[in-house]
């Protein structure tokens, strides 16, 4: 027998096969979903410490609410017809005011990332913009657009289109130098480059930016319906506190965090199946 011969029966089992490496384990169901049951644990121990108070009298549930008097808040706000068709709306405006902000957004960012006087002409008045609490505003807006439906779309897209542009100006005048020398080869034009080069290269920025204006769209959202609305989750966590109902109060709220947190880790979740060739952009 061979050196070789006698290497290769050491690797072998009786079948013939080579026994498995660390490398062939998958990670467990507990590692794949690690930081969603932290999470889970965490909320579960904020809730139970919340509903502790309240059983030992050391704050006043008719102020507050507790955890198990929102689930019951739940139900009533779901038999009363409370519950489904004003988070459709919520939602509806949350989905309108992104479509509308990547619309705009993210070609606004494209050019204004690749040119450098409208980069200089602009980029201080976005900063403005984004870091001015949009509520200022208000007053404004109700001015000029009324208390309808289209002033609380102004207010969705003006919370979200502004982080959205920041990361795409960001990722556009950070693109890899090598993927404009290879446009420059093929005499590719400025809108060819655009759109072939600059779009593909700043998803990773576009994706980041998309998460926080999800976040940021949302707070629009219920902001507006909180002091224009007539429906929407914000409208109801509204008049139930007005109705001293908190906990009715606090189950809307209940809602309204499980949809921001459906929202933000369905875009990480689409973020990491797009941009997995790319490192974090923050």
């Amino acid at each position: 027998m061979t050196r070789s011969d006698t290497r290769d029966a050491d690797l072998s089992t009786p079948d013939g096969v080579l026994p498995a490496t660390a490398f062939d384990r998958r990670p467990t169901f507990l590692a794949r979903n690690r930081d969603v049951l932290l999470g889970l644990v965490g909320g579960f121990v904020v809730l139970a410490v919340w509903q502790a108070t309240v059983w030992a009298g050391w704050v006043d549930p008719a102020f507050s609410g507790s955890p198990l008097g929102a689930l019951g808040g739940l139900g009533h706000l779901y038999e009363s017809g409370n519950l489904v068709a004003p988070t459709l709306d919520t939602l509806r405006s949350v989905g309108l005011g992104l479509l509308i902000s990547m619309a705009a957004g993210i070609p606004l960012g494209l050019v204004i990332g690749r040119s450098v006087v409208l980069h200089g002409l602009l980029e201080p008045l976005i900063g403005i913009m984004y870091s001015v609490p949009f509520v200022v505003f208000l007053p404004i807006i109700i001015f000029w657009f009324g208390i309808d439906d289209s002033a609380r779309l102004v207010i969705v897209v003006w919370s979200a289109i502004f982080p959205l542009m920041i990361n795409v100006v960001s990722g556009a005048r950070n693109l890899d130098a090598s993927y404009l020398q290879v446009s420059r080869s093929f005499c590719a034009g400025r809108v060819r480059t655009l759109w072939s080069v600059a779009l593909p290269g700043t998803m990773p920025y576009i994706l980041a930016g998309l998460r926080q204006a999800v976040g940021r769209t949302l707070v629009g959202a219920i902001v507006a319906e909180l002091f224009m609305g007539t429906s929407g989750l914000g409208y109801v966590v509204q008049a139930e506190t007005s109705n001293f109902e908190m906990d009715n109060a606090m189950a809307a709220i209940g809602v309204i965090a499980v949809v921001a947190v459906v929202l933000t880790r369905g875009v990480a979740w689409l973020e990491n199946r797009l941009t997995f060739w790319s490192g974090s952009v923050g």
